[in-house]
């Protein structure tokens, strides 16, 4: 891979943690995975999400940061790249869609200093896949506190991320719609998109549609 930092980002059930373990094992890449399975808030905001988002994105947003410091500040001589299932403007783009606007504005001051220090992705590409598909891949892996999840609630986040990515004009951005693709058991649907990723961009978003 000609980039040494990518970011693979998405809705819930895109895909995102599925690809990126794969490419670190198929190209003796640094894998950095999201531990969100220890947030336990996590549980308690898809029951009651008013009561329970301030916390939960400010937690979120703190493991994420502590990770993502001490994941990308060590040096592997031994990896080729680094290649993660996540990055911490995730954190941004979900409170933005959760937060009433009080509590908005104090999570985006936090954000804005604690994030700086953060280096950008070389590559961030975002898995798009329809609500219908993603609710699929959800019921299928089987996470209890999930089963609940709403379409609207998924399709408001698609959302932020499209808001989120027009705004960047000094990010590479990939952008995959992978509705016809089954890269997890189809190895051809698999070396496509590794082909597209391998590619040189230019700053801003780029779009594929399979």
């Amino acid at each position: 891979m000609r980039y040494n930092f990518i970011a693979i980002e998405g809705t819930i059930g895109a895909g995102k943690t599925t690809l990126a373990t794969r490419i670190a094992a198929d190209y003796n890449a640094k894998l950095i995975l999201e531990q969100f399975e220890d947030n336990a808030f996590l549980p308690k905001f898809y029951l009651d999400q008013e009561k329970y988002a301030f916390p939960l994105e400010m937690s979120f947003m703190a493991s994420r940061f502590q990770q993502l410091k001490d994941q990308l500040g060590m040096q592997d001589l031994f990896r080729a790249f680094t290649i993660s299932d996540y990055y911490i403007i995730k954190s941004l783009i979900f409170a933005r869609k959760t937060l009433p606007a009080d509590e908005l504005a104090l999570f985006t001051r936090f954000f804005n200093f604690i994030t700086a220090s953060l280096p950008k992705p070389d590559l961030l590409v975002y898995l798009y896949l329809e609500v219908d598909k993603l609710q699929f891949n959800i019921r299928q892996r089987g996470r209890s506190y999930e089963q609940q999840i709403k379409d609207e609630y998924l399709e408001k986040i698609q959302s932020g991320y499209f808001e989120y990515m027009k705004q960047q004009l000094d990010m590479r951005i990939l952008v995959l719609d992978t509705n016809k693709l089954d890269f997890v058991h189809n190895p051809e649907d698999y070396r496509t998109i590794l082909s597209v990723i391998d590619q040189d961009y230019s700053p801003g978003i780029h779009r594929f549609t399979f």
